[in-house]
């Protein structure tokens, strides 16, 4: 198993109002860096091409009111299964931190080749919480 964590964030804003931004990819999608294409999506499910890399398709699978979104593959062009989760972690009355957690069964002669821009690509959104509003 291959685990990706992106940085933390700190995100001034309540714990509550990034759940609820993040848990609903109709918001999800503002947060994507220009790299991808061809985003669509439904309140619980997307996909979308990332230049360079494969489709996409995910869905969210459960949540942890406040704390946790995971979501997990949803057909897609990536040649293995995979969860993301999304970790938000109350520091203050209006503020938090936010966490992109990925897992998969990736195949050990891809792994060097889809570790670093995957850990890229999950860095970028992380940052990119930070201007949830």
């Amino acid at each position: 198993m291959t685990t990706i964590e992106s940085d933390i964030t700190a995100i001034n804003n309540s714990q509550e109002n990034v759940f609820n931004f993040l848990s609903d990819f109709n918001n999800f999608g503002k947060l994507m860096p220009s790299s991808v294409t061809d985003w669509k999506c439904t309140k619980d499910t997307c996909s979308f091409k990332v230049s360079g890399m494969a489709e996409v398709a995910l869905k969210i699978v459960s949540t942890t009111p406040f704390e946790k979104i995971a979501m997990e593959s949803n057909g897609g062009k990536v040649p293995f299964p995979f969860t993301l989760d999304a970790l938000i972690k109350k520091t203050g009355d209006n503020s938090c931190t936010g966490q992109l957690v990925f897992n998969a069964d990736i195949p050990i002669f891809i792994r060097p080749m889809v570790t670093g821009p995957l850990g890229n690509f999950f860095n970028i959104l992380s940052k990119k919480m930070a201007d949830i509003k």
